[in-house]
């Protein structure tokens, strides 16, 4: 590995947010799963979220690795969204379970009369954004579930967006926000798990796989 793709490893783990991320319930299609984690990725997200459709976790180009059990990574080729890790739950519940005790704000894309305009969020705090199925948005299990709903006005005749940008709307918000309260400027993780992660960074490097 030379200097400059250390450096730039390095540079771009300095900047992960181990507390922003989001839970994806259900989605299918594999263009907007992938399109997911890669906004994941360019906002600084550390880990993402998901909880399998019937037929499983998206067959990804290149993908290796994702079982439907604790913590792995997705390792798409090619793609920004290899390096934003994968937690992947059974079900809603216990995912959103995890997420709370992990002290997590779940906030999901749903347009209800409790939604607030997705600006007026505060994702300083740590937040999981909850983010539904291409055709009907997040399950009525999940709405109840969440600590609040979130939307993105629309102005046309559409009333919602593709699930990929609404996720990348939102999430850029996000960062945004972070960005003024100077998240960005330091390192967020642990010593042990900074350690970890470019541990696992450099051996897929050296893999041929990043």
């Amino acid at each position: 590995m030379t200097p400059e793709r250390l450096a730039k490893m390095r540079a771009v783990l300095d900047k992960r947010q181990p507390d922003l991320t989001v839970l994806m319930e259900r989605v299918h299609k594999p263009h907007n799963f992938s399109a997911i984690l890669r906004s994941c990725d360019a906002v600084g997200v550390l880990e993402a979220h998901a909880i399998p459709a019937k037929h499983g976790i998206p067959d990804l180009e290149g993908a290796e690795g994702l079982e439907l059990k604790g913590k792995t990574y997705n390792e798409t080729s090619g793609s920004a969204a290899k390096w934003v890790g994968l937690h992947i739950h059974q079900d809603t519940a216990s995912a959103i379970a995890h997420l709370k005790a992990k002290g997590f704000q779940v906030l999901a894309a749903h347009f209800s009369e409790r939604a607030m305009d997705y600006r007026e969020a505060d994702y300083t705090r740590p937040t999981c954004i909850l983010l539904g199925t291409e055709k009907w948005g997040v399950s009525p299990e999940a709405a109840e579930l969440a600590d609040g709903h979130i939307q993105i006005p629309m102005m046309g005749m559409v009333q919602s967006l593709n699930v990929s940008v609404a996720a990348a709307v939102i999430l850029f918000e996000a960062q945004r926000q972070r960005i003024r309260a100077g998240f960005y400027s330091q390192p967020r993780l642990s010593p042990e798990r900074y350690a970890e992660v470019l541990e696992h960074w450099v051996m897929r490097h050296e893999r041929g796989q990043g």
